[in-house]
């Protein structure tokens, strides 16, 4: 039951719109924005992913070397010990590497639909050994003392949660790794609750338990206990494979409202709902029977990742959530929900 009100002008941005960081380096997609509003504008995080002009016969893609600057990687595309058949991951002698080296780039808009990259914001790079392949789909919360950035943290030494805070997007205070490997699809809630902070991140484990979302607790954003498991997949359902948390829950009167993907084992992504306590979110009170939005238009099922609607960001507007999110894993896009219809659609 695909419920999204999607904007006529999608895809909103492609690769072509936005600049390479650097010559020789080309743009393959734009992935799965933070959203945020500041200086009365509509902010985008996009995540960039980038790789080098490809040649033929050849495969490059870029990594971060020990002195934290960018080296190309090249091979043959007939080695027998290449490994090609995902098209986001390189396998070499039993090696895994990214095919592109993501980045974080701020765009903004004065009517949520035409965005542009303003002067005088660089762009967030990966730094150190825990971001030697790139850093990917950041979420951003809005407090009172600024901005909280959690990210996804790549290395050949696994996949953590990073953590950003800023008050101005130009000045970055890099806080490390709050979930630690192997976790990722970390959003903090925006407010307190009953003096704590409170988290949704995913673990995973491939042998015992799997790809679910958990929920934790903190007095300061940076060490985070008392987990506990929120929302299981489901066997035969559109979220059996993995699951993970979207933006920032948010507050309704009914519950906290929490908009999640989840995907099969063929690697189909969409969106449902999850409806938390208010005053103890690790209690579900209700779930999507039913995805709330499945790709279903041609940029959200071809692409370069096909069958993919993905969101980390939303803004709020009385009972409109908006969201941003991106397709395919190639482009951005925009809609719009009724909060109201998402809780008359969830299963209590």
């Amino acid at each position: 039951m695909d419920i999204a009100k999607r904007f006529e002008q999608n895809p909103l941005l492609a690769p072509k719109d936005i600049m390479p960081s650097m010559v020789g380096m080309e743009i393959e997609c734009l992935l799965n924005p933070g959203v945020f509003r500041y200086n009365n504008k509509t902010w985008l995080l996009l995540r960039v992913a980038e790789r080098p002009k490809q040649e033929e016969g050849k495969v490059s893609f870029p990594v971060y070397n020990k002195d934290g600057v960018i080296e190309i990687l090249s091979f043959d595309e007939n080695d027998a010990d290449l490994d090609l058949s995902d098209p986001r991951i390189v396998i070499y002698k039993g090696d895994y590497y990214l095919t592109t080296l993501s980045h974080l780039r701020l765009v903004c808009s004065d009517d949520n639909i035409a965005f542009a990259e303003p002067d005088g914001y660089a762009p967030i790079m990966g730094v150190g050994s825990q971001e030697t392949f790139g850093i990917e789909d950041c979420r951003v919360a809005t407090m009172n003392d600024g901005y909280h950035l959690t990210y996804t943290k790549v290395s050949a030494h696994g996949v953590g949660v990073g953590y950003i805070q800023t008050k101005d997007w130009k000045q970055f205070d890099r806080r490390g790794m709050i979930f630690p490997p192997h976790n990722k699809d970390c959003a903090i809630f925006e407010e307190k609750i009953n003096g704590k902070y409170y988290a949704l991140h995913r673990p995973s484990s491939p042998e015992l338990g799997g790809n679910y979302i958990w929920i934790a607790e903190s007095p300061d954003c940076i060490h985070w206990g008392n987990h506990q498991l929120l929302a299981k997949t489901r066997a035969g359902k559109w979220d059996s494979a993995r699951l993970g948390a979207g933006s920032a829950p948010i507050r309704t009167e009914k519950g906290w409202l929490e908009i999640y993907h989840g995907a099969t084992k063929e690697n189909r992504y969409c969106l449902g709902a999850l409806l938390l306590d208010l005053n103890d979110p690790s209690i579900v009170l209700a779930r999507s029977e039913e995805p709330i939005m499945e790709p279903i238009m041609e940029y959200e099922k071809t692409g370069f990742f096909g069958n993919v609607v993905f969101t980390n960001g939303h803004i709020v507007t009385g009972d409109t959530i908006t969201i941003y999110y991106g397709a395919s894993d190639e482009v951005i896009c925009g809609a719009e929900f009724s909060i109201s219809e998402i809780l008359q659609s969830l299963n209590y």
